[in-house]
C-alpha cells in the first residue's frame, strides 16, 4: 500500500512539475507572440505613415509641376497679350493697367505657392539655406520676427531628414503664427555629436499640453519625427510660450 502512495505521490510531483514548467513555457511563448505582433503593429504603422506622407510629398509635387507648367504658362501669355495690348492702344486704359497689375501679383503668387509646395532651394541646396529662405519668407509677410542660429556644416543629410526638419519647420511656423499670437520666434538648428537637433521657441500665449494631447497637429508631428526615428520634446504652459525639440541621431 505503502509504495503504491509513494509511486502516486512522485506522479503527482513530476505531473505538477511538468503543469508548472507548461505554464512558464507557454506564458513566455505568449509573451514572445505579444512582442512580435506588437513590433509587427508598429512595423504596418510607420510602413503606412510612410505611405501617407509620401503620398502627400507626390501630391505636392505633381501640384508644383502642374501650376507651373500650365497655369503659369497661360498667366505669362496673358501678361504678354496684355503687353501687346498696351503698345497698340492708343488711349491708356486704367482697366488695362490694373489688369496687367493683377495678373502680375498672380504669377507671383504662384510662384510662391510653388516654393512653398515644393522648395527648390531644399532640393538643390540643403537645409540650412532652406531655413533661411522660410525664416526670410515669415518675417516678409508677418509681423513675426525670426532670429536664426545654425550650426550646420555644408555637407548634405539624407533627403527624408532634410524634408521631415523642413516639413516640420513649416507646421511649427503655422502653428504659432496661427494660434500661439507670437511676435517673436527663435529657430535653432545644430549638428553635434551624430545628432541633428532643431528647437523651436515663441514668445505667444503657450497652451495646457492636456487639451491638445491628440490634436491632430501635435499627432502630425509626432509621425513626422517616427518616420526619421527622431524624438519630440514639447514644453509650454499657458502665457509661458512654447518650446517644441527634434532631435534625430545622424
Amino acid at each position: 500500500m505503502i509504495p503504491i502512495l509513494i509511486t502516486g505521490t512522485v506522479v503527482i510531483v513530476i505531473l505538477l512539475i511538468f503543469l508548472f514548467f507548461f505554464v512558464i513555457i507557454y506564458q513566455r511563448k505568449m509573451i514572445k507572440n505579444q512582442v512580435e505582433l506588437r513590433k509587427l503593429h508598429d512595423e504596418k504603422q510607420t510602413d503606412l505613415l510612410n505611405a501617407v506622407f509620401e503620398t502627400q510629398e507626390s501630391e505636392r509635387k505633381r501640384l508644383a509641376e502642374d501650376l507651373h507648367d500650365s497655369v503659369g504658362q497661360v498667366l505669362s501669355a496673358i501678361k504678354l497679350n496684355l503687353h501687346r495690348l498696351d503698345k497698340i492702344i492708343a488711349d491708356k486704359q486704367p482697366l488695362l493697367a490694373d489688369t496687367r497689375q493683377l495678373t502680375d501679383e498672380c504669377i507671383q503668387e504662384i510662384r510662391n505657392i510653388i516654393h512653398n509646395v515644393l522648395p527648390p532651394v531644399l532640393t538643390d541646396y540643403g537645409l540650412k539655406e532652406a531655413l533661411e529662405g522660410l525664416c526670410l519668407k515669415i518675417e516678409q509677410t508677418t509681423s513675426v520676427t525670426v532670429n536664426l542660429k545654425k550650426k550646420l556644416d555644408d555637407v548634405r543629410l539624407k533627403p527624408e531628414i532634410e524634408l521631415a526638419f523642413y516639413r516640420i519647420a513649416q507646421e511649427l511656423f503655422s502653428n504659432a503664427i496661427k494660434h500661439s499670437d507670437a511676435t517673436v520666434i527663435n529657430l535653432t538648428i545644430t549638428k553635434d555629436a551624430g545628432w541633428l537637433v532643431m528647437e523651436f521657441k515663441d514668445n505667444g500665449k503657450g497652451f495646457d499640453m492636456s487639451d491638445v494631447k491628440h490634436g491632430f497637429g501635435l499627432k502630425n508631428l509626432e509621425s513626422r519625427v517616427q518616420l526619421i526615428n527622431g524624438e519630440v520634446n514639447v514644453y509650454t504652459k499657458p502665457k509661458n510660450g512654447t518650446i517644441t525639440i527634434i532631435r534625430v541621431m545622424i
